[in-house]
């Protein structure tokens, strides 16, 4: 399983903004990469300056969400989605984005997942991907 490190995943959206900036040719992960980081011009200054990206420290104290855990966590959901991992997920994002934007839509999905993920770590147990998607069903009736 591929787990990249903190500054693995820096890199890997910098680069990729870098090569769009460029206008050169951009490869597998990195075209969804570069579509979500355009998605968010908050972001476009700190993926222009790889240095400044490895060295920033974003904390919950600080009140502000790490680009590249937004940024990741978007990528994950597209992931998702694209393969209705897991079941039901696709349905569920398909019936928020009926009523409000893909985007909007997507902020749904990442605001269960991490949360998931959260409880994961907290409880030292695998992610419960039930939970996950009956969480999204819930806030899309809600909606």
């Amino acid at each position: 399983m591929f787990n990249p490190s903190r500054e693995q995943v820096r890199l890997f959206f910098c680069d990729a903004w870098k090569k769009h900036i460029e206008r050169l040719p951009l490869v597998g992960a990195e075209v969804t990469a570069v579509d979500l980081a355009a998605r968010h011009p908050e972001y476009h200054a700190l993926l222009s300056d790889a240095k400044g990206a490895l060295e920033k420290e974003w904390t919950p104290e600080g009140g502000q969400m790490n680009p590249f855990l937004h940024l990741s966590l978007h990528l994950a959901i597209h992931e998702q989605v694209s393969i209705d991992q897991p079941p039901g997920i696709r349905a569920a994002f398909d019936s928020l984005r009926a009523r409000m934007e893909p985007h909007d839509a997507e902020h749904v999905l990442l605001e269960c997942l991490a949360e998931t993920i959260w409880r994961a770590q907290r409880d030292g147990t695998a992610m419960d991907a039930l939970a996950y998607v009956d969480a999204v069903r819930r806030k899309s009736s809600l909606i």
